[in-house]
């Protein structure tokens, strides 16, 4: 299964940090040829500068030499090439807008407006490329309209109203520790960029895609109507447990956590048979589902008192062995090392091999498809590493002309 279903497909990638290259990254798993557009002056994308890096003494805190990378960008350029151009410049420009002629898909995470001042943004582009797809992650979205907020993943949390989903009633919001702001937004732009140039085949028409890291985000939390669940009288920050899926949360053992999802009949049926208490599937508390979300709190109390002197694993193995959904806690590493998952290439290793000491993981691709491949399988590029090899197959430039242009105002 060498081909992959974006085969062909160009995608000039202007994004920096997480939300943008992420996307790109998807892309580029898909078998797209990602071109990512990098700023001589500012040492390229900012994920270049993320501590920790790899040295040539293992990883550390600080760059040793100049070819030592960090694994943020390991983890994000996969699959990539890396031109360097000043768009800021006339001949930065001249060149983006050349590529952009021949390219599909340009996807990019500045600030609104800051394309339009640098003149690539979509109605540039277009004119040169009616076809092109262009894709836009912005904090807000393009309007704009939030008085100079920085769309930092901690700030998409915070207005999202994810930070008061999770967490204890009553107490401090909660940030979510994997940034969620950050890899929904991405997630919709690919769909978004996706259907596009589904679009594109059908009618030979391009288009612009908005996508909206607070929109995103915000548009999930919609999924569950927690205000009217609070008007209820049930609270919008349920905690460890979820009283209206009773039995429904984490309950901790003498040595760990496990999870526990129950909500329907004759799940809550095979709980009690784990617990050693058949008798509560006869109880009028907890017979049906009504009566459990009524009676939620004394229900996640018997299962918390059952479990608080046992061993995690006989715990799990006791409500696994009568058919209950349960799963132990994990910590990430312990997640990220899971056999199946390996296998399945949803994590791989980004610096080791698998199972040996000190390797560290990253995100594979979770999609398998029996016809192409979906696949992060070329490291990430050194700073500009493509310059030359992408200006001369793709636009014919001479060496001469690149080392002119390094010269002259692109500092290559």
């Amino acid at each position: 299964m060498n081909a992959k279903p974006l085969d062909g497909t160009i995608v000039l990638d202007l994004t920096t940090a997480l939300s943008g290259p992420y996307a790109t990254m998807l892309l580029a798993s898909l078998g797209a040829r990602v071109i990512k557009i990098e700023n001589p002056a500012t040492g390229g994308d900012s994920s270049r500068n993320n501590a920790p890096y790899v040295t040539e003494r293992g990883i550390a805190l600080q760059r040793s030499a100049p070819e030592d990378m960090s694994l943020s960008m390991m983890l994000r350029g996969r699959n990539k090439q890396s031109v360097l151009l000043d768009l800021k410049t006339d001949a930065g420009r001249e060149v983006f807008l050349e590529l952009a002629a021949r390219a599909t898909i340009v996807v990019e995470n500045y600030s609104p407006g800051v394309t339009r001042r640098l003149g690539i943004d979509y109605d540039a582009v277009s004119r040169v490329n009616p076809a092109i797809i262009y894709t836009s992650i912005t904090g807000f979205g393009t309007e704009g309209g939030t008085d100079g907020l920085k769309a930092m993943d901690a700030i998409i949390q915070a207005m999202s109203g994810v930070m008061f989903t999770a967490g204890e009633d009553g107490q401090d919001p909660v940030r979510f520790g994997l940034p969620v702001g950050d890899l929904i937004a991405p997630l919709y732009a690919v769909i978004g960029t996706l259907a596009a140039q589904r679009h594109l085949e059908r009618t030979g028409e391009g288009q612009f895609v908005d996508v909206s890291m607070l929109g995103a985000l915000t548009s999930l939390v919609a999924i569950e109507p927690f205000e009217t669940l609070e008007a209820l009288g049930i609270p919008q920050r349920t905690g460890a447990h979820v009283p209206r899926l009773a039995p429904f949360g984490t309950f901790a053992t003498r040595d760990g956590f496990f999870a526990l999802s129950a909500p329907t009949d004759p799940m809550a049926r095979s709980v009690f048979a784990g617990l050693g208490m058949p008798e509560l599937g006869t109880d009028p508390r907890f017979a049906t589902r009504d009566g459990r979300v009524a009676h939620a709190a004394q229900l996640h109390g018997i299962i918390q008192d059952w479990a608080a002197p046992l061993g995690n694993d006989d715990a799990v193995a006791r409500l696994a062995g009568a058919g209950a959904p349960v799963a132990p806690v994990r910590q990430p590493a312990e997640a990220l090392r899971d056999a199946q998952v390996l296998a399945r290439g949803e994590v791989v290793p980004l610096v080791g091999e698998a199972g040996a000491e000190g390797t560290v993981y990253g995100s594979g691709v979770p999609i398998r498809m029996s016809r192409v491949s979906a696949t992060l399988d070329a490291p990430a590029p050194a700073l500009g590493a493509d310059t030359e090899s992408v200006l001369g197959e793709l636009l014919g430039y001479t060496p001469e002309r690149i080392a002119a242009l390094a010269g002259r105002e692109m500092a290559l």
